[in-house]
């Protein structure tokens, strides 16, 4: 091959590479960005939550109502278990990997269980999995509504509410499955916690 060839060709080559970068790199982006934003921008955007102009965490992303030393807050539904990092760490989104006959995930059911056992008065055969078990992310904001169901009684009292009143809000924060058959129904915790600040007990 000829000098002036080999020229030829890696011209050519560069001038593709360059049109591919701007096409493909560059153009294809700012398209994708541009239709999100217009499109979907609260997803696009981390679908953040804010009240009074404050943003409290994002309706895709789970958080704990916890005290500084892992308490439970009685006047908050509590979110499912996590395991990614100290919990809900986004930056170590990941489940526990533990098989169901390790030894340390059946402890940690185990005390998951005693504690809502005690914090809810109920028996352990009431409790569901979602409130036992984290998800495979560890990041997972909703909880299911016969988790969101036991808690009702303890968060009336908490708060001085109806026990009816925060029973008919659980229930109007359900979320159906996805088409109406994907997946199973759903409560968001967060989207639950709002609105259950701004009944007035």
């Amino acid at each position: 091959m000829s000098t002036r060839t080999a020229a030829r060709q890696y011209w050519v080559a560069i001038r593709a590479m360059l049109i591919f970068t701007a096409v493909l790199g560059i153009g294809y982006t700012a398209a994708i960005t541009g239709i999100g934003q217009l499109a979907l921008s609260a997803n696009a955007n981390g679908s953040l939550t804010e009240v009074d102009g404050e943003t409290v965490g994002s309706t895709l992303i789970g958080q704990s109502f916890t005290d500084a030393d892992g308490a439970a807050l009685p006047e908050w539904f509590q979110s499912r278990p996590s395991a990614a990092g100290d919990g809900y760490d986004g930056a170590a989104s990941s489940g526990s990997n533990y098989g169901p006959e390790n030894e340390d995930l059946i402890a940690a059911i185990t005390d998951r269980q005693m504690a809502i056992v005690e914090l809810e008065g109920v028996e352990p055969a009431e409790i569901p999995a979602d409130a036992l078990t984290a998800s495979a992310s560890g990041l997972d904001p909703h909880i299911s509504p016969a988790y969101a169901r036991l808690q009702v009684e303890r968060v009336a009292e908490a708060r001085d509410l109806p026990v009816a009143t925060v029973s008919d809000l659980v229930e109007s924060e359900i979320q159906s499955p996805d088409l109406g058959f994907l997946g199973e129904a759903t409560v968001n915790v967060l989207e639950l916690n709002i609105a259950l600040a701004e009944l007035k007990g």
